[in-house]
């Protein structure tokens, strides 16, 4: 019988963290770009031609087989009503357990 995805997916000698935290981050980005985009109302061709680019590199964009460029990104979120921003990463904290007198 084969690996199957999860098995590979939480094996760190095939991907360790880095690369899961980069898959992720580009599928988050691009599901949120597809959703803005059809939101909006707009077909691959219609929001492509508002770029300038065009829609076959679009669709490649959408279904994550190339990665976008952070200038193709900014032409593309900034017809949608986005843009890129750096925030900071949040960790939660483990509640610490308090001793009570």
């Amino acid at each position: 019988m084969g690996t199957n995805f999860n098995e590979l997916w939480n094996d760190p000698a095939f991907i360790d963290a880095s690369q899961k935290a980069k898959i992720d981050f580009e599928v988050a980005l691009i599901g949120k770009m597809i959703e803005a985009r059809e939101n909006k109302g707009l077909s691959q061709k219609q929001l492509a031609d508002i770029v300038g680019i065009k829609q076959p590199a679009l669709a490649r964009l959408e279904s994550l087989r190339v990665t976008p460029k952070i200038d193709t990104l900014f032409k593309i979120l900034q017809p949608l009503g986005f843009t890129i921003q750096i925030v900071p990463i949040v960790k939660v904290k483990k509640p610490t357990k308090e001793i009570i007198r």
